[in-house]
């Protein structure tokens, strides 16, 4: 099997991810919400809701001052221009993130977050990307990537990278190993929680799924 290593800029791979025991998740008509608990630092997050146009200004409208948001482009293999919280003129610039994208955010203080809109229903799609990409769960349920019900388009020798909160760097990397499954054990992301993805550099696919709250 071959070895496969992040190879991400220094300067903004701080992360820090919220513990999964603190979310919380309340629906009612495909309606609901989502706590995040964020630590002073650098987070792990995805946005597990459809808000009305999931900018950074209608699912995070109020965040501490100074906080940061990083995103991936899968295309440049890099992090984009960084969206930057500024008090009473909000997030600078505003940018969207989606169900089954994965952010960093980095908060000066610890807070938690509350994400609130609908819960993304029926056959879902999520794309990822040759080389690395920042994935999470086009839904807000905590599963693994094993679970046949989550249809996760695995290939051997694939990588999933998760951020330890405690260590501020990245936990040991979960390889699937074919027949094997994954080892040392199965990807388990957390409730709006992202988490980086590894394959092939030709290997870009959908993933795609059904879900419904009945």
């Amino acid at each position: 099997m071959r070895t496969k290593t992040l190879l991400l800029t220094a300067a903004v791979l701080t992360a820090g991810l919220a513990a999964s025991v603190a979310q919380s998740v309340y629906s009612v008509n495909a309606v609901g919400y989502v706590n995040k608990s964020l630590v002073a630092g650098y987070t792990l997050i995805s946005n597990p809701l459809n808000g009305t146009n999931n900018l950074l200004s209608t699912i995070l409208p109020i965040v501490p001052e100074d906080t940061i948001v990083l995103k991936w482009d899968s295309a440049t293999q890099s992090f984009g221009t960084p969206s930057q919280y500024y008090g009473g003129l909000g997030w600078l610039p505003d940018t969207t993130l989606n169900p089954g994208e994965g952010a960093f955010i980095n908060s000066p203080t610890a807070t938690t977050v509350t994400f609130v809109g609908e819960v993304p229903q029926g056959n879902l799609t999520n794309q990822i990307s040759g080389n690395y990409s920042l994935l999470a769960h086009v839904v807000p349920q905590s599963i693994s990537l094993a679970n046949p019900s989550v249809n996760f388009p695995v290939l051997e020798d694939d990588l999933v990278l998760f951020w330890d909160t405690a260590t501020q760097s990245f936990a040991t990397p979960l390889q699937y190993y074919g027949t094997l499954g994954w080892l040392p054990n199965e990807p388990v992301p957390a409730v709006a929680e992202g988490f980086f993805y590894n394959t092939a550099p030709s290997a870009a696919r959908s993933w795609g799924r059904t879900f419904s709250v009945n």
